[in-house]
């Protein structure tokens, strides 16, 4: 809950204990609360005031000055937050802080006609038969479930959250779907309700007479069997409603339900005890603000997480292409190495069969053999030449660009 001070409880605040322990109390840095003091130009001791004190040395207390901002003397610690939180999210939350800080929870705030139109809404709604409670939502509108007499209280209190909102640069905007928040290019969708107490419901004097009279009906049609119906044999109408509902006067305002990695900051603000909605304006307004800041570093941690993915999609892809090119290149050479060697035995063959008929006489299908293999031999060695594996290599795209043609991804990739 925001703890609110005057200029002069927050100076005498500041120069009773050190800084750092002051911080610790108000879950906020140091350095973020120098920055407050210097915002509502609050003097803090310099470095070493308190360890001269402390040694029994004189020390002199920098009197406050007249302030020279505008924040009517109020100085707002919003709620912190105890846990830790990525450095994003915390950075972004003790900057709201320090922003928060000139927020008056009790100044008169502007009328906004978001605000203004959803209560008008609201007053000329018929309340629900079981809850009592008026509802409004749609285009424009804040989405809201609130007791008639609440309305008053839901005008007040979104007039200050708005308030405080605008002061962190936090927009009420209209919406197609409802009216929203605006923070840093994210939108943030939110809702206002109040809660119901349900009792056990005790008959009237009037209901009972009517469920006497539902009984007399039902025993005369029983009496007449041609005008028995349905409900002769149902129990309901004899029951009447089993509870009873009562709007408690609390008043919820919920932000948007959201899925972020690593969990999401506090979106939920209630009523309580010592709290009222009107009075946590600054808490909400710091809390939207903490929330836009979550949503933006949960979709840039997506982005990231998107760009790793592809980036290891695009590497297996790869090294599946520079397979597929490796695969064949190797049946290619397996295939030169095998017409290399037919070429040798071939070329064995044509030099025994010269040498033996140069020296012998010979038959003419033998000569037409030799003839055959002659040509056969010469095809061959073009083919196995520079320039014929240069054609071979060409036609079958081989070893230049366009290594991986017919490359398929698996169907399972």
């Amino acid at each position: 809950m925001a703890r609110e001070f005057s200029r002069e409880e927050f100076y005498a605040l500041v120069w009773s204990k050190p800084m750092t322990h002051l911080a610790k109390e108000f879950a906020i840095s140091d350095v973020a609360l120098h920055k407050i003091c210097r915002k509502h130009d609050i003097p803090n001791p310099p470095l070493g005031w308190w360890a001269k004190k402390a040694a029994g040395k004189p020390v002199t207390q920098i009197p406050l000055p007249t302030s020279k901002n505008s924040a009517g003397g109020k100085v707002t610690i919003a709620a912190g937050q105890l846990g830790t939180e990525p450095e994003l999210i915390a950075a972004a939350r003790e900057n709201a802080r320090i922003l928060a800080s000139s927020i008056d929870a009790g100044a008169d705030t502007p009328p906004n006609p978001i605000v203004e139109r959803t209560a008008a809404k609201l007053r000329k709604a018929k309340p629900n038969s079981v809850t009592g409670l008026v509802s409004v939502e749609g285009a424009g509108l804040i989405k809201a479930t609130i007791a008639p007499a609440s309305v008053d209280r839901f005008e007040l209190a979104l007039g200050r959250i708005v308030a405080a909102a605008d002061a962190l640069g936090i927009k009420l905007v209209r919406g197609d779907k409802g009216a929203a928040f605006e923070c840093d290019d994210e939108t943030m969708g939110f809702s206002v309700t109040e809660g119901t107490r349900r009792e056990k419901h005790v008959p009237t004097e009037k209901e009972l007479a009517e469920q006497e009279a539902a009984r007399r009906r039902r025993a005369r049609r029983w009496n007449s069997p041609g005008s028995w119906d349905d409900d002769d044999f149902s129990l309901s109408f004899l029951r009447g409603p089993e509870w009873d509902y009562h709007p408690t006067g609390k008043l919820s305002f919920e932000l948007e339900n959201c899925y972020l990695l690593g969990g999401g900051p506090r979106r939920s603000f209630r009523d309580a005890k010592v709290q009222r909605l009107e009075t946590m304006a600054s808490d909400i307004a710091v809390g939207m603000a903490v929330l836009a800041a979550a949503k933006k570093a949960d979709s840039l941690r997506r982005a990231e997480e998107a760009r790793q993915r592809e980036e290891a999609r695009r590497r297996r892809e790869l090294a599946l292409r520079a397979q597929h090119v490796e695969n064949r290149r190797a049946k290619a050479l397996d295939k030169i190495l095998e017409d290399v060697g037919a070429l040798e035995r071939l070329r064995s063959l044509v030099t025994a069969l010269r040498t033996e008929l140069a020296s012998q006489p010979h038959d003419a299908r033998v000569e037409a053999f030799l003839a055959f293999a002659e040509r056969r031999l010469a095809d061959r060695e073009t083919a196995l030449s520079a320039s014929g594996l240069a054609n071979r290599f060409a036609e079958k795209r081989l070893f230049g660009e366009d290594d991986d043609h017919d490359f398929r991804l698996p169907h399972y990739y």
